[in-house]
């Protein structure tokens, strides 16, 4: 594909959220919760217009990551003159199309559906971590993307451990909250997903953490 022909594509990917929402406007209500408990009852309200420039928020931040995971490796040190990396690019246009889908729900929602907050939200954050733990094994040491841990980053031994464990952990993680996310009432959905996304976080980072304990005592050992 040519590249040119890519970002355009991507651009136009972030953007629809908002042509949807243009096509629809005249549906949307004067005031749209934005915010809800863990029952799914709206606990936070914005005007038809704040609303707007939350998807227009969205969709700026949308674009600037697909354009910041570009050209990465023109800002990190430990990516300089490496090139593009396969596994930005793909993350970068994974992220263009969660965001996408991220706006489509939270429109959806604006019009009244819990159902859109409660299930397909968490599902979506699953399908995403089950994306990314797809790649986090290809990921090689940089600043930006990855398990980013000052012993990660000065280990490359730590950093490949920890992504591929990383890797497995999200990936089934991610397809677990999705589809849980699907079947459990919302309000138990909710915890789920609470408990899934802190396991997915700090197992990682345990278990780097031990990896740079053992390494240093393997250090004082020789010495």
């Amino acid at each position: 594909m040519n590249k040119s022909f890519k970002h355009l594509l991507f651009v136009c990917i972030g953007l629809l959220p908002l042509l949807y929402l243009a096509f629809i406007w005249g549906t949307i209500p004067e005031q749209v919760p934005t915010h809800f408990n863990v029952k799914m009852q709206p606990d936070s309200y914005s005007s038809k217009t704040g609303f707007f420039f939350i998807q227009c928020f969205l969709a700026v931040v949308s674009v600037a990551v697909y354009f910041l995971l570009q050209n990465i490796h023109k800002l990190d040190p430990k990516r300089a003159h490496k090139g593009m990396s396969p596994v930005f690019d793909k993350i970068a246009m994974g992220m263009v199309v969660f965001m996408a889908a991220l706006g489509f729900v939270t429109i959806h929602m604006s019009l009244g559906s819990t159902i859109a907050v409660g299930k397909l939200m968490p599902s979506l954050i699953g399908l995403l971590f089950a994306f990314l733990g797809n790649l986090m094994h290809n990921v090689k040491p940089n600043y930006f993307v990855g398990v980013r841990l000052p012993w990660t980053l000065n280990s490359d031994q730590n950093w490949r451990k920890t992504h591929q464990l990383t890797g497995k952990l999200w990936f089934a993680g991610g397809v677990l909250l999705a589809v849980l996310s699907l079947f459990l009432p919302v309000e138990a959905g909710a915890y789920v997903m609470m408990i899934i996304l802190a396991v997915l976080v700090l197992i990682p980072i345990f278990y780097s953490y031990s990896l740079y304990r053992k390494e240093q005592g393997n250090i004082t050992i020789d010495q």
